[in-house]
């Protein structure tokens, strides 16, 4: 039955049982291809995965994390240039978000069972983690692989520097400052495990879906409250309505309000402030001609809106990294929600080459945007910063660097095989040989 639901390329769910008596549900369709062992079906131009598989990158969380996965799938695109990889989901409502937007083969395992299984088959040099997800300690138990944690951006917040990142076998990282974090942050971290790799995800050129207007563009993009105190960096209760009002009702500007994908489902007091922000923004369009409005863009990559842009309103997050790296030569502008320079300075050395919005600032903060788009006053500070963060890294340079320090890893963890093979004299799948 189930071989000729095959043979007519139907979209199925299967069943299967392990020699340990669990169930592993893996789902086949035209796009997307999960490997379970027990047979699998050719999928279509994205490529069969054919045990075993070079690099599994692992994600175990809900979609409403998928923005984590998301902006390294452009990458993993290049690196399935050069060897086989695929995406290893643990929720099956994930799963199927990704089913027909993946570029790469997805697969799915939702036990710890079923992941052994699926592990056993793919069999992977190298697995891949892109955020702090207790989940990642299920396969790190996968003792043929080496394991590179990769993180979901570049940012000074707290959780970018988790103790986590002394269960793997190598932790890529941008440059000198994430380094420095790492050690600054952490007790018993020698480093040795780091690797610099740049941002790859920066070496894309993306359109902009900016139309050109007489009035310059700020672009408004705010993180998230994080999901604990520690991590709440967010300007959008503090500052949001009152920016929108400041900026976006001024003739001289046009605002591009960016709010990170987490802002609008919030706190009851987060998911406010967004509407009021929204509201303002709203508002200050009547009458306005249609090219000057002001926008709330919740689709566009915020990488794509950096070129339309003419200076930047930020929390401490990725975002403001990024744009040190891409539009070094534009201000940017950067919030401090608890009235603390000397605080915000020590959380990210990022504020000294940046203009900083607080309650001081916030009721000029038109006219002083004005003045630093005509004198420029920081540009030097800002390509300091830059090489701190990024090093001197040219267009394309990241993404060099990061498939060849891939590369070099399933090439040791060959070597590492062979020579525990060698030594003991026997292999198995069920760890390491």
């Amino acid at each position: 039955m189930l071989a000729r639901a095959e043979a007519l390329g139907l979209v199925a769910a299967r069943v299967f049982t392990t020699q340990i008596g669990e169930r592993f549900v893996a789902r086949f369709s035209p796009n997307v291809m999960a490997a379970a062992g027990h047979g699998r079906r050719t999928p279509d131009w994205r490529g069969p995965v054919d045990p075993p598989v070079d690099v599994v990158v692992h994600f175990a969380d809900a979609p409403m994390r998928l923005y984590q996965l998301e902006q390294w799938l452009p990458v993993l695109e290049r690196l399935a240039e050069r060897r086989s990889v695929c995406v290893l989901t643990r929720m099956i409502s994930t799963f199927r978000r990704l089913d027909g937007g993946a570029r790469v083969p997805v697969v799915y395992a939702n036990g710890l069972h079923d992941l052994e299984a699926v592990l056993g088959e793919l069999d992977p040099k190298v697995c891949i983690y892109v955020n702090n997800s207790f989940y990642n300690f299920q396969p790190l138990s996968w003792r043929r692989a080496l394991h590179v944690h990769v993180n979901h951006g570049e940012s000074d917040k707290v959780s970018m520097a988790s103790n986590q990142a002394k269960a793997y076998d190598a932790v890529f990282v941008a440059g000198e400052a994430a380094e420095q974090r790492y050690r600054d942050n952490l007790i018993a971290f020698d480093g040795e495990t780091v690797v610099r790799v740049g941002r790859p995800q920066l070496d894309f050129e993306l359109p902009s879906p900016v139309a050109p207007s007489g009035r310059r563009t700020i672009l408004y993009a705010p993180t998230w409250e994080g999901e604990t105190h520690a991590m709440d960096y967010s300007s959008v209760r503090r500052y949001g309505p009152a920016i929108a009002r400041a900026l976006g009702s001024d003739e001289r500007f046009r605002v591009v309000y960016k709010p990170h994908p987490r802002v609008a489902t919030g706190t009851r007091a987060m998911a406010e402030a967004h509407r009021e922000t929204v509201r303002a923004l709203e508002a200050a369009n009547r009458g306005c001609p249609e090219s000057d409005w002001n926008r709330v863009d919740d689709g566009t990559e915020v990488l794509a809106l950096f070129s339309g842009s003419d200076a930047l309103v930020a929390d401490v997050s990725s975002v403001a990294l990024d744009w040190l790296y891409l539009r070094t030569d534009a201000p940017l502008w950067l919030c401090d929600p608890y009235g603390d320079r000397a605080r915000l300075e020590r959380a990210s050395p990022a504020a000294a080459a940046a203009d900083v919005l607080d309650g001081e600032t916030l009721p000029r903060l038109a006219d002083a945007i004005a003045a630093g788009l005509d004198n420029d006053a920081r540009r030097a500070a800002r390509d300091e910063a830059r090489r701190f963060y990024f090093g001197d890294l040219a267009p394309g340079d990241s993404m060099a660097r990061f498939l060849d320090a891939v590369d070099e890893l399933a090439t040791r963890r060959d070597q590492l095989l062979a020579e525990r093979r060698g030594a003991v004299g026997l292999e198995t799948r069920a760890g390491v040989a």
